[in-house]
């Protein structure tokens, strides 16, 4: 991997964590396009990155997170789900699921088509409870939805929001969730891939992580207040027809 290629990865990486296209999705893709050849060091840095993006969440709502314990818990609680699955399944997850370009199409595809179902499911809903109300219970099946991102194409911000929307939450509060309930989701899975790879990456590799985490962190800055200020005002059919074109795309160029 070149520096360029990093750079194009953190951009990739914090233009797509937070809107609904899947970030694991497009980098597994953009990497079979820049010919990067999958590695052990590929699949950390593809996972290390998401936590630059995470980091600017955190940067932009630490003061309300600091003034809300019940928000801070609500978003910990609702990451139990991810956190058992993820342990369990870390290995498939890693080995498999992260290299297969036939699952990421699919995932977008078909994630595509259930958010055109969903945004006229939940068209006219405008009312909705604050995330610092939801119960236990709904708060883990916003984290049962999250899990779902597992499978590359899929989209952790897709599956939280959505997990958001059928918790009673409306669009632009189930888009804040999925934000913060990114902060302890990438935390988590960037520490335990980095505890399980004991660090072992050459000078060059750990310039490279620093790189991309640092791209990703100042992109996703842009793209969480556009993000938020957009959602206020549209539903979510622009990102569900772009997901659709991207697979018909990826899957033409494949078999060509």
């Amino acid at each position: 991997m070149t520096y360029l290629q990093a750079i194009i990865l953190g951009i990739i990486e914090g233009v797509t964590e937070f809107i609904p296209v899947s970030s694991t999705g497009h980098l597994i893709i953009a990497e079979k396009l820049l010919n990067i050849h999958p590695s052990e060091f590929t699949k950390t840095f593809s996972i290390f990155i998401q936590l630059g993006a995470i980091a600017s969440v955190a940067w932009l709502y630490f003061p309300k997170l600091v003034n809300s314990r019940k928000l801070i818990f609500s978003s910990f609680f609702a990451f139990l789900p991810t956190a058992i699955l993820g342990m369990v399944f870390y290995q498939l997850i890693k080995s498999f699921l992260l290299e297969s370009v036939a699952i990421t199409i699919l995932s977008l595809f078909f994630g595509g088509i259930i958010l055109l179902i969903l945004d006229w499911t939940f068209r006219n809903k405008t009312a909705a409870q604050s995330v610092d109300k939801l119960s236990l219970p709904r708060l883990f099946l916003i984290g049962i939805f999250q899990s779902l991102s597992f499978v590359p194409g899929v989209s952790r911000s897709a599956a939280s929001i959505i997990g958001g929307l059928f918790a009673g939450l409306n669009r632009t509060k189930a888009v804040e969730f999925s934000f913060l309930l990114a902060i302890p989701t990438m935390t988590a899975a960037a520490g335990f891939d980095i505890y399980k790879s004991g660090l072992a990456f050459t000078p060059n590799q750990f310039l490279l992580l620093v790189i991309g985490f640092a791209t990703s962190f100042f992109t996703a800055l842009i793209v969480v207040k556009t993000f938020l200020g957009y959602i206020a005002h549209h539903n979510f059919t622009l990102f569900a027809i772009y997901r659709i074109i991207v697979a018909l795309l990826v899957l033409t160029i494949f078999i060509i």
